[in-house]
């Protein structure tokens, strides 16, 4: 959650984009840690190691359905002269009482189960007749289906080694290690890992809950249908996905036409299920701009430390920009331009990351690598402004998709990359080395 207050400046401060992410991620912190289990902790931060209580595997088992021997009785086995032991019986995996393997003895054996006593290896049932007679055996035939039952006589075709088939105890990881360290985040193999070892619930920062919502009475649900002067609502999609993305837990909230009372009612009845609020939409100089006018106060005498900033970045898409904090627990609030371009620019760069710093992750933001230019044209910049262009990246070359208009969606949709033009360069020409912002 924030526990700082965003930093202010002067009305006409023209903001650099470092400037205003470093004020994020100055505010925002990770969030509580709370002890959760394993399904629900999918894709959260362990805040501490893990041990393991528990070899893994806990006992020696057999990699292999066969049968469990002595060493010294299959030395020599082969085809023309096979070592004939007498079946004791049946060990199966999730068995407690355990056969004695004992001289010219075998015991059938499945996979994962225990090595019994007086056993020393394992040969596969493909290197037996089965206890069939019959010659190599294809297969294990299930025990209910097979005559010969899991007593009488098995020929053994082939030597094996000792220890052969036979997964030790401890071979994976042993009591005592460290099974996964405090950072990690938990994919379905650490889960896998966790549940091995006998652990239920860790303890880990939650996935923060992120509520969208989007401005405008222009704005119309798909699926609806478009009056004049109306277009479909796609920020709010777009962004809520984009939260899900980042790894957050994201609730759209529909639409809110363009009255400063109606939003920040709306807003306040959000915060009881978010750690994070984002808006898009209604932050530039415009009459109608309805979050600005909701939301633009130095702070609420009843919310001491409360309030949101509107900036003017150095950047192109994206220059009008909100931060701050509302509601009792300064839940950060990160408002966000209304073209789909700038929306979806200023996501990545500003709340993806702040979403990631409040999952616990040190690392929050995309990749980023050099590529050759690739265009057919110098691509312009306004001096001054960091611009971001789409692209599409391979094999260490992007080529910018669509223009730099921040209405493009379609162009939007066919990007995996981000172009920068930084502040001091007015064109850059094909060919040129310039840094890439990686999507996918």
């Amino acid at each position: 959650m924030s526990t700082a207050a965003p930093r202010t400046a002067e009305p006409d401060h023209l903001w650099s984009v470092d400037e205003h992410l470093a004020d994020i991620l100055a505010t925002v912190r990770p969030l509580e840690p709370i002890e959760l289990h394993l399904l629900d902790a999918q894709g959260c931060v362990l805040v501490e190691d893990v041990t393991v209580p528990v070899s893994l595997p806990p006992f020696d088992n057999s990699s292999m359905d066969g049968y469990a021997v002595r060493v010294a009785d299959v030395a020599g086995a082969s085809e023309q002269y096979p070592a004939a032991l007498e079946v004791v019986g049946d060990v199966a995996a999730g068995e407690a009482g355990l056969l004695h393997v004992g001289p010219g003895q075998a015991a059938r054996i499945m996979t994962g189960a225990p090595l019994p006593p007086g056993a020393e290896t394992v040969v596969p049932v493909e290197w037996t007749d089965g206890g069939l007679g019959e010659g190599p055996a294809a297969g294990m035939r299930a025990r209910s289906l097979a005559p010969e039952g899991a007593t009488g006589q098995v020929n053994v075709y082939r030597p094996a080694e000792a220890r052969a088939h036979v997964r030790a105890e401890g071979s994976d990881v042993k009591a005592g290690d460290r099974a996964l360290a405090a950072g990690t985040v938990l994919g379905p193999p650490q889960i896998s890992l966790l549940a091995a070892i006998g652990r239920g619930t860790v303890r880990v920062h939650p996935r923060p809950r992120v509520v969208v919502l989007s401005t405008g009475s222009e704005l119309v649900q798909p699926d609806g249908e478009l009056g004049p002067g109306q277009i479909y609502d796609s920020n709010s999609f777009a962004l809520t996905a984009a939260a899900r993305d980042a790894g957050a837990i994201a609730y759209r909230v529909g639409a809110v036409a363009d009255d400063a009372t109606t939003l920040r009612d709306t807003i306040e009845d959000q915060l009881v299920r978010a750690d994070l609020m984002v808006t898009t939409g209604g932050v530039s100089v415009g009459a109608y701009d309805v979050v600005k006018e909701a939301l633009s106060y130095a702070g609420d005498e009843d919310e001491p430390g409360s309030g949101v900033e509107f900036r003017k970045l150095a950047m192109q898409p994206g220059r009008p920009q909100g931060f701050g904090s509302i509601g009792p627990d300064h839940t950060p609030l990160l408002a966000l331009p209304g073209n789909p371009v700038s929306s979806y620019v200023s996501f990545e760069l500003f709340v993806r990351p702040a979403i990631r710093t409040l999952m616990g992750l040190t690392d929050v933001h995309r990749p980023r690598t050099r590529a050759k230019l690739t265009a057919d044209r110098a691509l312009t910049s306004p001096g001054g402004r960091r611009q971001f262009l789409r692209g599409r990246y391979a094999d260490g070359t992007v080529t910018p998709v669509g223009g730099a208009g921040s209405h493009l969606v379609a162009a939007l949709a066919r990007a995996d990359a981000l172009i920068v033009v930084p502040e001091d360069a007015e064109s850059v020409a094909p060919g040129t080395e310039v840094e890439v912002v990686l999507l996918g």
